[in-house]
């Protein structure tokens, strides 16, 4: 199974472009920052990572404000150069609170 839910902030957005099937897609990078438990003891995450909407979400995705916390889902691909990762997201759900 290749499933990530990731809570996170809009750091950077990308201009709207179009797949060669015509779907609007837009390029994004996102920011995680939590403290999670790894063998008992507590550890401090912070990640960047770039992502990718497709579709209907990238109209939402087009107008969050950058620094927005949001909460994200979909799956990870390699990018077009076959180097790192990309998260496609196929949902998006705002958050009021800051994670």
């Amino acid at each position: 199974m290749n499933r990530v839910e990731l809570s996170a902030t809009v750091v950077e957005r990308g201009a709207m472009r179009y797949t060669p099937a015509g779907l609007p897609a837009l390029d994004l990078r996102l920011a995680h920052e939590s403290v999670l438990t790894e063998a008992g003891h507590p550890r401090k995450v912070r990640l960047e990572l770039k992502a990718v909407a497709v579709g209907d979400l990238t109209q939402r995705l087009s107008r969050t404000e950058l620094g927005r916390p949001v909460m994200v889902s979909g799956f990870l691909a390699s990018q077009r150069n076959g180097r790192g990762l990309v998260l496609h997201i196929t949902e998006l759900q705002d958050v009021s609170s800051s994670y």
